[in-house]
């Protein structure tokens, strides 16, 4: 494990450029394999979830490429095995080749997978959509094993119980090659839901609703990819280094920004009294003062989405009263607040709320990334602390941040990474 070491204090300002969406890239990679046909990403994010795809596609014998931002899959030569244990188990987004392989083969065999430990983030959505499509499933020993007959999958009526995006994405993989129409209702309405409906109709798929709580799925015989698919930028990027601006900036700009898939977050931050500036690719963060603090309730897309409850947290220290946070997607989600104390933060967790009061000065610490979110709300908070601070199991930063020690630097902040043994060269 890598840890982060950060010398805190600093005011950052300048510029950067947002990567594509981690939680679009997680779904498309393992999209690709339904393809006929080399397919091609632009804006790839640089991210440990990304090695960790390419490792499970090699095992299946489809090779990749990754120059440049331009990732390049060819799953011509696919071959059906046993996916690998290591990088499945590491990565929960993995549980998306459940409904790529049966899309492909009729017939799927996953390692129940892993990634953060926030709660539990059962797959019975999933596996409800695959019975109805037609496939057997059986839960065994840590795998799922799917299968159908020889008639293969075919299209159904598919109402979730509840609102799930990796339901609804793993129901559309399993379903673009299916015979007939699949219609999901109360389906997930998530931006990155959009960006791989766009990529599966650009080869040739029947997607329609995308981004509604009603997609209807027709099922073609063959994709093929005719160009190269640009990933939407990165959101949860977008809101984690808006939040550092507004707590630690003297103006940064972000670019290659939706700001419309961030209207949920800005409006909390124009609330507390951040003087953004969205243009139309891009926002401007001035240096902000005299915050008001905010109550924060995380809901489906287009709510406030709750991976960045976290991030915002360090934003919510520097306001002039006490904030709560109301997360009701993963109401466990609470690592980094045991965390922030060790730093001095007045942060509590009360009736499942969490309490965050004013908290003029905090000291650099040793803390412990738990997993991707709380380890972006422990590096704005180091960035601000006075100190060193030392961020253990940092790997879970880079796990979903692009390029974050390269992009940190371009703002002027002292931070490194280095091997939890060792302590780095300065």
């Amino acid at each position: 494990m890598k840890k982060m070491i950060i010398h805190g204090g600093k005011r950052l300002s300048g510029e950067l450029t947002i990567g594509g969406a981690k939680n679009s890239t997680v779904a498309l990679i393992p999209a690709a394999i339904l393809a006929d046909t080399p397919v091609q990403f632009d804006t790839v994010p640089h991210i440990l979830d990304v090695h960790n795809l390419r490792l499970i596609l090699e095992s299946m014998n489809v090779h990749s490429t990754f120059e440049n931002d331009v990732l390049t899959i060819d799953p011509t030569n696919i071959e059906e095995s046993e996916l690998p244990s290591h990088a499945i188990k590491s990565l929960r987004a993995s549980y998306y080749f459940m409904g790529a392989l049966l899309g492909r083969f009729n017939r799927a065999t996953v390692t129940f997978p892993g990634g953060d430990n926030i709660g539990p983030r059962p797959i019975d959505q999933h596996i409800k959509g695959f019975k109805a499509l037609g496939a057997n499933v059986v839960e065994e020993n840590d795998s799922v094993f799917i299968s159908t007959g020889t008639e293969g999958l075919h299209g159904a009526r598919i109402f979730l119980d509840v609102v799930s995006v990796g339901a609804t994405i793993n129901i559309i993989l399993a379903a673009v090659k299916a015979h007939g129409t699949t219609t999901i209702e109360n389906a997930a309405k998530e931006p990155e839901i959009i960006d791989l409906a766009t990529f599966l109709n650009n080869m040739g798929a029947k997607i329609r609703g995308a981004g509604t709580d009603v997609i209807r799925i027709e099922g073609v015989p063959a994709l093929h990819s005719r160009a190269t698919h640009t990933i939407i930028p990165d959101r949860i990027e977008t809101g984690t280094y808006l939040s550092l601006a507004a707590s630690i900036g003297d103006g940064i700009l972000l670019k290659n920004v939706i700001p419309e898939h961030m209207e949920s977050f800005t409006a909390k931050l124009v609330e507390m009294g951040v003087d953004l500036q969205i243009n139309e690719d891009s926002i401007y963060v001035p240096r902000a003062q005299d915050l008001d603090p905010i109550r924060v309730k995380t809901m489906t897309y287009p709510g406030f989405a709750t991976d960045l409850q976290q991030p915002i947290t360090p934003l919510l220290l520097r306001a002039n009263g006490s904030s709560v946070v109301i997360d009701t997607i993963y109401p466990q989600r609470t690592q980094h607040v045991a965390q922030l104390r060790k730093m001095g933060a007045d942060i509590r967790v009360q009736d499942n709320l969490i309490v965050v009061g004013h908290s003029a000065h905090l000291q650099g610490a040793h803390v412990e990334a738990g997993e991707i979110r709380s380890g972006a709300a422990l590096m704005i908070a180091g960035l601000a602390a006075s100190g060193v601070t030392e961020i253990s199991r940092a790997d879970n930063i880079l796990r979903g941040y692009d390029r974050v020690i390269d992009k940190l630097h371009t703002l002027g902040a002292d931070v490194e990474i280095a091997a939890d043994e060792e302590v780095p060269e300065k």
